[in-house]
């Protein structure tokens, strides 16, 4: 089994979620084409003390482990449902915990959810300005899904994907070039059917 993985972190408030399988999805893909291991969580994966902690030391040893494994994950995936025009205030409080200097260099794939064309914004408007506040290295290319994007909770493949359109679900690969830490090719996800989720 390889050494390396991808983590994802859902900023969803409910189970079954949309916004999760949208990073599962793009999660699988890239640990796939990097020849990682792959894991995804979402916000109440932290636990019961999460919502009351100030500082990384107040969380659980379950919650602290995810941290944990955020910091070693060779690539890390992020993704939000949209509300008024932004990520969730717990998906926020999570990465408040976090030392500035944690994802320095990471490389990191920003995507988000929500009702229409318009939230596709919230990529570059919001999650890429808080993972620029890290350091990290965020792949130029933000990947958004709105609604149309699913059917009955279920991501839909499109077997002629439109390149300009955010809303199609893409994955990176990264690699290395002297010493740093570089945007790999994008590729189109083919997702695999699941249970039916919710926002």
């Amino acid at each position: 089994m390889s050494s390396k993985f991808v983590l994802g972190i859902s900023g969803n408030l409910t189970r079954p979620s949309k916004t999760r399988l949208f990073v599962d999805q793009i999660v699988g893909q890239v640990a796939k084409k990097i020849g990682a291991a792959s894991t995804t969580f979402d916000v109440e994966d932290l636990g019961p003390s999460f919502a009351h902690s100030k500082r990384l030391g107040d969380l659980d040893p379950s919650a602290r482990n995810i941290v944990e494994q955020l910091s070693s994950a060779a690539v890390l995936v992020v993704g939000s449902p949209t509300f008024k025009g932004s990520y969730t205030g717990l998906f926020k409080h999570f990465f408040g915990l976090l030392e500035p200097s944690s994802l320095k260099g990471k490389p990191v794939i920003l995507a988000a959810t929500g009702g229409g064309e318009r939230h596709s914004l919230v990529v570059e408007h919001q999650l890429r300005p808080l993972f620029s506040f890290f350091e990290a290295l965020t792949i130029r290319t933000g990947i958004y899904a709105s609604d149309r994007d699913f059917a009955d909770g279920v991501i839909i493949s499109r077997s002629h994907p439109q390149p300009h359109r955010t809303s199609h679900i893409r994955s990176v690969s990264a690699g290395r070039r002297d010493g740093q830490r570089q945007p790999g090719r994008l590729g189109i996800v083919r997702p695999k059917r699941t249970a039916p989720a919710t926002c």
